[in-house]
């Protein structure tokens, strides 16, 4: 049996438009990606989503939707030496521009969490 997704929809005259929340979520952790000082992303549900079986490859981070547009509550780690603010700053300018850009729908929030600092091995 197929996995139940939710869905960002937007309609219009000619039809309505699905996007994921998982597509979103991997556009978002593609953007954190290019931010310096991005450590990486932190499970915010531990491994109990992997214990049931749910896989995703935009954990840590969370998409909803209200009547203003998208909300994306990003849980990120930041590498050591770098300026915290400044780091979730630019992801947040990063997300909010890519996931704009992309989906062409109105980002209504971007919360940025710094969950953790990441070490250099």
């Amino acid at each position: 049996m197929a996995e139940s997704k939710e869905y960002i929809t937007g309609t219009s005259a000619d039809g309505s438009v699905n996007i994921s929340e998982e597509v979103i979520g991997i556009i978002a952790l593609e953007a954190m990606s290019e931010v310096e000082g991005f450590g990486g992303t932190v499970n915010i549900l531990g491994n109990i989503a992997e214990l049931i079986g749910k896989r995703s490859a935009s954990r840590g981070i969370r998409v909803t939707s209200d009547e203003n547009g998208i909300i994306i509550d990003a849980f990120v780690s930041v590498r050591y030496g770098y300026p915290v603010a400044d780091v979730a700053r630019s992801i947040q300018d990063a997300v909010f521009k890519a996931v704009s850009d992309m989906t062409g729908t109105a980002v209504s929030a971007v919360n940025v969490n710094v969950s953790g600092i990441q070490f250099d091995k």
